[in-house]
């Protein structure tokens, strides 16, 4: 997530400048990218009833089989999600140490302490899973952008040592399962990228994970909104036939599609550069279950990628002039009769829930926990929406 995710300044961990075709995730990077022409078709967006922009559920609902509903807690934050509403918790991040192309094993992000914490959530609640999330990023003094992923999944001798690594280390900690954020195959953000080979060593490395940890252990990734991308060289991005069969759930990070004026998470917006429904409809196309599909969920509102307020916290920020969006399903702040800041609350996100359900996708996910209230107003409300 940003996303995290080589990390927003936030996701947050890492800003990237944007122009038209350029995007980062919260925690999350987007590559230059060219948009598509067409519009995919969709089942028609389910309506809900005429309420304020922020009110739609209360009750809480139980826990239905086979749906999850997920959270980020960040290395840097210090927020938890409520134990007894989520499913999985990713730790963000663990990076990878890699010098002249040669891998030499993987630290936590943050501290140790910070790491504990998140696992005690199983105190509360046994059925959570703790999954280790990694980033290609780099945040520890003693590390170095270097070869990253794209070197540790060019050689199968590295990807049998770091899968033989996560496994000891999920064995140690007692957690659950591995995520890889790897942002993005092919783009050399954070790390080295190698075009001609990145996206099929990606599902090589997701590949040899799963042999490794078995099947007892949960494997996903942070997903990009499309499909493989040719790009002259080679692809970006990520094989989505080859590489599902492997993987447990894809975290697909459906946020920071554009920035202001236009909509950062639209669940349907063809004024905005992408949105949730082509972002499912790619996967889709692409033959991958639904129901091994998460839709993710920024708990932040994003005006622009660079620059002194460009995204701010759900918890921060002033909702008091929200307006909502008939035509892209989310609120948003207006600012000289335009669209300043737009997010996620709990009518869009209920919409977002009653219409990824109709498709046969089985849960949510957020970026990330800290930004949210007091009250796990986001949390509750994606608990709501996926088990409904």
């Amino acid at each position: 997530m940003l996303r995290k995710r080589g990390i927003l300044s936030s996701k947050i961990m890492a800003v990237i400048v944007a122009s038209a075709a350029i995007f980062m995730y919260s925690g999350c990077s987007k590559g230059e990218v060219t948009p598509e022409p067409t519009k995919p078709t969709t089942p028609t967006t389910p309506t809900t009833p005429t309420v304020s922009v922020d009110t739609v559920v209360t009750q809480m609902q139980s826990k239905i089989s086979g749906r999850d509903v997920g959270v980020y807690c960040t290395y840097y934050g210090s927020g938890l999600p409520d134990p007894s509403y989520v499913t999985y918790v990713n730790y963000a991040f663990a990076e990878v140490y890699v010098s002249s192309n040669v891998y030499n094993g993987f630290k936590l992000q943050g501290s140790e302490s910070r790491f504990k914490n998140v696992i005690a959530l199983k105190q509360q609640n046994p059925a959570i899973k703790i999954v280790l999330s990694f980033t290609n990023g780099v945040a520890n003094s003693d590390n170095k952008k270097d070869g990253g992923f794209s070197a540790i999944s060019a050689s199968d001798t590295y990807r049998k040592k770091f899968a033989e690594d996560c496994l000891t280390f999920i064995k140690q900690w007692g957690i659950d399962g591995i995520d890889i954020d790897w942002e993005f195959p092919g783009l050399a953000w954070g790390a080295a990228a190698d075009k001609a080979n990145d996206t099929n060593n990606f599902t090589l490395l997701m590949k040899q994970l799963r042999e490794t940890l078995g099947t007892s252990y949960l494997l996903t990734f942070a997903g990009y909104v499309k499909d493989k991308v040719a790009v002259t060289g080679g692809y970006e991005f990520m094989d989505i036939a080859a590489v599902m069969p492997y993987v447990d759930f894809v975290n697909i990070m459906t946020y920071d599609f554009d920035s202001a004026p236009n909509y950062h998470n639209a669940l349907q917006d063809s004024g905005s550069y992408w949105d949730c429904v082509r972002s499912i409809n790619a996967y889709k196309n692409a033959g991958a279950p639904m129901s091994k599909i998460r839709l993710g969920i920024p708990f932040y509102a994003r005006k622009a990628f660079s620059g002194t307020d460009s995204a701010v916290s759900y918890k921060n920020l002033n909702k008091s002039a929200a307006k909502w969006s008939s035509t892209a399903n989310v609120p948003y702040i207006p600012a000289s009769g335009a669209v300043s800041y737009s997010y996620d609350n709990t009518k869009s996100i209920f919409k977002k829930g009653t219409w990824m359900r109709s498709l046969g996708v089985t849960g949510m996910f957020c970026w990330e926990i800290s930004q949210d209230d007091a009250s796990h107003t986001l949390q509750h409300a994606m608990w709501n929406a996926t088990m409904k």
